[in-house]
């Protein structure tokens, strides 16, 4: 069956005469309300194409186009937009829209509009169906709409781009969708982890080498920038990189060319590059563990990737798009999570990022025991992360976000470890444990706000000036700022 074309408004009379549009032409059609209701539907099917307003509750239409890009290139989005609203929908148009409608608008021009888009989608052929097949990158939160939006600004040019953020939040994801987004995407995407090479081979697997170049080196092989000629090359976990090589990488960036091991005839490179790190780049300048000129020669445009407990609003999404791929995968029905399981699930700290949820649910998938699964299904680390754990071990390095106190009675811990503090024969319990206290509730404020102390400061039940001084007590000041 053809699958339908999507209405998104907020305003019941526009979809209606959508809709009887849509029917008199015999094109099937699905309607939503709300953008937020089309991102959740997206993860069980495709729709030919898309028509959007822009302004709605909830997430509006160029934050839905971001996502949408992001996750299929090559599905074509109509923006609605009022008169007022042109300069956002040429940005929009720019950044990946099919067409931009102004509103009012002509039914009959709307209705052609459709059709032209459905066409084009129908002749995308087996070159779409591929890329609706490439892994996911999904997020409402700000922090990844922010990146989304980078990847529709970057999407016409070849510039550098040095992806930073920590293990599992998923960097290759961002780079393949630089790539799709690119005048480059069809040619090809290499991509190589640095760090997973060793240091005596890596040299030949960037660059090739020559026959007879080392022993064992029976015949010619092309390297990786070879094989990215007029395409990308993702260079992952770059702060790893042996200092020689960062030379060799550093002369390719700026001549424009490379030799293979053993060669004497340049090879002109044609190759945009994307390199990622999990690494303090800045720091291992200062300590000579990197080259500088190199670092600015990647540092052209920087994308963070915020790790998973940044975005805990996303865990709901990704937990669902995950566990339908996992059933996908092993040809069974997804798992349905009770509320109470989704909840602990989303409290869980996560420090392997999106990874680890995604190994999660293939792990829900494979061993829960029914197809609705309770909190007390979920691995004995999630149900609860503090079991075995006492306050001493939480985290007290400045600036990073301390685990989340998600047991089911947080309050049992901390009788616990008042006790041993107790039996240790310690003085100004009370003192230490309100400073720590204080301090990981500051922290998962600022972390949840991405920084913004005056939202911080009222969920907290402070003042703006309360926080400030409490934050210049605690000495936070390096993680203040999220």
């Amino acid at each position: 069956m053809t699958q339908p074309v999507w209405i998104i408004d907020d305003d019941k009379a526009i979809r209606w005469v959508l809709e009887k549009a849509l029917t008199r032409s015999g094109i099937r059609f699905e309607s939503f309300a709300s953008a937020d209701d089309a991102l959740n539907a997206l993860y069980d099917h495709t729709p030919q194409a898309i028509i959007s307003d822009i302004r709605m509750p909830g997430t509006d239409g160029l934050r839905f186009l971001a996502q949408v890009k992001a996750e299929h290139p090559q599905l074509p989005v109509i923006i609605m937009t009022a008169h007022s609203d042109l300069d956002s929908a040429v940005a929009a148009f720019q950044g990946g829209a099919f067409e931009y409608l102004p509103k009012p608008f002509d039914v009959d021009h709307a209705l052609a509009l459709i059709e032209r888009a459905v066409g084009e989608r129908s002749q995308a052929g087996e070159s779409g169906a591929g890329l609706e097949n490439m892994p996911a990158l999904l997020g409402q939160a700000p922090a990844m709409q922010d990146v989304f939006r980078a990847i529709g600004r970057l999407s016409q040019s070849s510039v550098t781009v040095l992806i930073t953020g920590e293990s599992g939040t998923g960097k290759e994801r961002v780079a393949e969708a630089l790539h799709r987004h690119s005048v480059r995407a069809g040619k090809p995407f290499i991509a190589l982890n640095t760090a997973a090479i060793p240091k005596d081979l890596l040299e030949s697997e960037l660059f090739g080498h020559e026959k007879g170049a080392f022993t064992g080196a029976l015949a010619m092989r092309r390297g990786r920038f070879e094989e990215a000629e007029g395409g990308t090359l993702f260079l992952d976990e770059i702060g790893d990189m042996p200092t020689e090589l960062q030379t060799r990488l550093l002369r390719v960036l700026s001549d424009g060319h490379f030799y293979r091991v053993g060669g004497h005839t340049p090879i002109r490179a044609n190759v945009r590059v994307i390199a990622a790190t999990h690494q303090n780049l800045e720091e291992r300048v200062r300590q000579g563990q990197f080259r500088e000129d190199l670092y600015h020669r990647l540092n052209v445009i920087r994308l963070r990737l915020p790790p998973l407990r940044e975005r805990s609003e996303d865990i709901p999404l990704l937990t669902r798009h995950f566990l339908v791929r996992s059933a996908s995968t092993l040809g069974v029905e997804p798992k349905r999570l009770t509320d109470s399981a989704m909840d602990c699930i989303r409290h869980y700290p996560f420090p392997g990022n999106v990874r680890q949820l995604e190994n999660l649910c293939q792990w829900i998938t494979v061993m829960a025991p029914g197809q609705t699964v309770e909190a007390s299904d979920l691995p004995p680390e999630v149900r609860d992360p503090m079991a075995g754990n006492s306050l001493e071990a939480a985290p007290a390095v400045q600036g990073a976000v301390p685990t989340p106190l998600v047991a089911a009675d947080w309050t049992r811990g901390l009788a616990e470890e008042v006790a041993r503090r107790l039996r240790a024969g310690e003085i100004g319990i009370i003192d230490d444990l309100t400073r720590r206290f204080e301090e990981t509730c500051i922290r998962s404020g600022l972390a949840h706000t991405a920084g913004r102390k005056v939202e911080a400061a009222h969920l907290l039940g402070w003042g703006r000036n309360t926080l400030t001084r409490k934050i210049h007590e605690l000495g936070l000041e390096a993680g203040s700022e999220g």
